[in-house]
């Protein structure tokens, strides 16, 4: 198997080629949250498909601001086809008119994916987690809850948590003592908003924001927190490098990240093969055991190794004390909240 480099070189030259052969030719633009995970893409999807097809493709990353997606699609002035997004905002999008409508026959992958990865708009892509991760060398005990993240004196250091409200409220209420199964009945009222702001304000002082997913593991190599919410395969990457990383699974927020098409993108059908390429599980399998996010068909699961399947969010031990993200909580009440957490935030 070629290394990632290779991969990159590969794609690289291939896309250089392209261009020389058709100067007028636009390039697939597929925008993902980079990182570990874009890297794992590359390996996995960008390079094979360029090969593959010999369709010029683009690769980028952001952060998954819906505001830039919907300056484009409003101004008319669409540079990105693909991207890759969070349930909430993939329904809020497409709620807008900012994605194309999947035409399910069009992709011609059938029924064959798990359930939860289809949608309107959106085609699921992977599972993953936001997890408690640690350094286990900063550390004289290993925090087993959200209520040892809260517990200062216990274990001290700095925390780090996502700039936002997704997340830290459910993260603030399980603190709390809410049970997992009730956070988000309890999060729907106002009494229980405050609640977590409530939380939020006995940490606030210890907490350093993240608002990149490369940013947790890299603050924790460098000894910048001690903890830290994370998503689970940036954590997993960092393992790999040797880093004395440890992920608590207990309490731990799941969901699918998936691909949408931009209103407007000049690559409709380009885009409509690439998801097809990426939903094969020939080519999920390479990308789940480059990093361990899972895999939505599931023939990919039968690919990956007991050891490798045992990493993902998916996992039966690993599931336990997980609480899967209400979409249809966040589409409702997202906007408010997250305002309400810029305001408090910046307090």
């Amino acid at each position: 198997m070629r290394t990632r480099l290779a991969r990159s070189v590969a794609v690289s030259g291939l896309l250089t080629a392209g261009l020389a052969a058709s100067a007028s030719a636009q390039a697939l633009t597929v925008i993902s949250f980079g990182g570990a995970s874009g890297d794992a893409m590359n390996t996995a999807y960008y390079g094979p498909f360029v090969e593959e097809t010999g369709i010029e493709l683009t690769p980028g990353d952001y952060n998954g601001e819906l505001s830039r997606i919907r300056a484009m699609v409003e101004t008319g002035n669409v540079s990105w086809d693909l991207v890759e997004m969070e349930s909430p905002e993939m329904v809020r999008g497409c709620f807008e008119g900012l994605f194309e409508p999947i035409d399910w026959q069009r992709l011609g992958l059938g029924d064959v994916l798990i359930d939860s990865a289809f949608d309107e708009c959106g085609v699921g892509t992977f599972v993953w987690s936001t997890v408690l991760a640690y350094d286990a060398d900063a550390l004289d005990a290993a925090p087993t809850s959200w209520e040892d993240f809260w517990n200062v004196e216990d274990f001290p250091g700095t925390r780090g948590l996502r700039r936002g409200a997704k997340y830290t409220l459910e993260f603030a209420l399980m603190a709390d003592g809410v049970p997992n199964e009730d956070v988000y009945d309890v999060l729907m009222t106002e009494e229980g908003v405050d609640r977590a702001f409530a939380k939020l304000d006995e940490l606030k002082e210890h907490i350093q924001w993240w608002e990149a997913g490369a940013q947790p593991p890299q603050w924790l190599v460098a000894g910048d927190v001690v903890m830290t919410s994370s998503y689970n395969g940036r954590i997993a990457a960092a393992q790999e490098e040797g880093n004395n990383l440890e992920i608590v699974w207990d309490g731990s927020l799941y969901d699918l990240d998936y691909w949408a098409i931009v209103s407007g993108s000049d690559n409709v059908d380009e885009a409509y093969q690439f998801i097809e390429f990426a939903s094969q599980p020939e080519n999920q399998a390479v990308y789940s055991s480059e990093i361990p996010y899972g895999p939505v068909h599931p023939d990919a699961i039968d690919q990956l190794d007991e050891e490798q399947a045992r990493r993902m969010p998916t996992h039966a031990d690993n599931l336990e004390g997980a609480l899967a993200i209400n979409t249809g909580f966040w589409v409702d009440y997202g906007e408010q909240l997250e305002q309400r957490f810029n305001a408090w935030a910046t307090r």
